[in-house]
């Protein structure tokens, strides 16, 4: 999709505040509402826009314990990836999933209450998968940047 100025304004904005309204957006870029609805339309309909969200704070209800898991897989098969996908798509500690280069296969955000269910994670989930040979923590310690917006 080829972005115009005002759909790049539009996606700035949308990620900025996602709760807009079309009346305010349409203001912002000096648009008519239903120009800019239907401008807003394309982009979801193209893809550009896949959904709107509030960002929820995991220390504020009570989930102070954030790491990076990197996951070594033992065997590649078809069979034992699809389960390892499956089950970390059920696992809501997971919050991040990605295939990745290097010398782990995954790399895992995790986000629970303390160490304590971090541990308890890591004996009753992870290492009870057959095609995971070995995990790697990363504590974090701060989150230094985190920028969800994509720039456009």
């Amino acid at each position: 999709m080829i972005l115009d100025s005002r759909d790049k304004t539009i996606l700035t904005l949308l990620q900025t505040d996602c709760r807009l309204s079309n009346t305010d957006l349409a203001e912002k870029l000096n648009m008519s509402t239903s120009a800019c609805w239907r401008k807003v339309r394309a982009l979801e309909e193209a893809g550009a826009i896949e959904n709107y969200r509030a960002q929820v704070s995991a220390s504020a209800i009570g989930l102070d314990f954030h790491a990076l898991v990197q996951v070594k897989m033992i065997r590649h098969s078809r069979a034992h990836l699809a389960d390892f996908l499956v089950a970390v798509d059920n696992r809501e500690e997971i919050i991040e999933c990605l295939a990745t280069t290097g010398d782990s296969d995954y790399q895992l955000r995790v986000v629970c209450k303390d160490l304590s269910a971090y541990n308890q994670f890591l004996e009753d989930f992870l290492f009870d998968l057959p095609a995971v040979d070995s995990a790697k923590t990363n504590v974090i310690l701060n989150e230094v940047k985190r920028n969800e917006r994509i720039p456009v």
